[in-house]
């Protein structure tokens, strides 16, 4: 398997950690998100949304972080990343889309960027504007998860799974951008367990290639 990422990106780092928890070995290609590299022509023929992640497996390319990590649950069982229920299933993924669907978005860079031109907002705005949106996305996650999760460990009942992974790049985010985090104690809980396991660990954004 090929991984087209780039090392701080978030959604690429939600499929790193998929990837090692299933333990599937795979070569990396980046592409510098600051410098425009997946808008070459030389990637966006491979994707012509010309975004990162993608995985590329046996000839086949596969966009959009969900998906692919649906992907590697279904052709990699073991251990699984949704719960064997329909019920558990729904409301994992309306977890990891809390994020993936309705906060990332609003803030990756190419809208950060954006923000700042054409449309000439200052720094300032635009870490208002970043602040503002996770605060609403982690409040809803968080009440989510005092309902779903089971202990301090998980969002979803005891064990892992696919909000869990796209829990630790968002926190990680948060982080870096200063966002306060001490209205979500449950999130905030779950994801140092989470961190200090091995797979999520292999996958943060220093230890990748092209980390600068």
């Amino acid at each position: 398997m090929r991984l087209h990422s780039f090392w701080r990106s978030s959604a690429a780092y939600r499929v790193r950690i998929a990837l090692a928890i299933k333990g599937i070995s795979y070569e990396t290609v980046s592409w510098h998100l600051g410098r425009g590299e997946q808008r070459s022509p030389e990637y966006v023929a491979v994707n012509p949304q010309g975004l990162v992640p993608l995985l590329e497996d046996g000839g086949v390319a596969i966009s959009q972080s969900l998906a692919i990590i649906e992907y590697l649950d279904e052709t990699h069982p073991e251990p699984p990343l949704l719960p064997a229920d329909p019920r558990g299933r729904a409301i994992v993924r309306s977890m990891a889309e809390v994020v993936a669907c309705d906060t990332h978005p609003l803030n990756n860079l190419r809208v950060l960027n954006y923000l700042r031109s054409p449309l000439g907002h200052d720094q300032p705005t635009v870490d208002g504007w970043y602040h503002h949106w996770i605060a609403v996305g982690l409040s809803a996650l968080e009440s989510l998860a005092r309902l779903h999760a089971r202990g301090a460990k998980h969002l979803h009942d005891d064990r892992l799974s696919l909000a869990d992974v796209v829990l630790v790049p968002q926190l990680y985010n948060a982080r870096r951008l200063a966002c306060p985090l001490d209205d979500y104690p449950t999130l905030v809980a779950i994801d140092a367990h989470l961190r200090g396991l091995p797979a999520f660990a292999a996958a943060l954004p220093e230890r990748q290639p092209g980390a600068e």
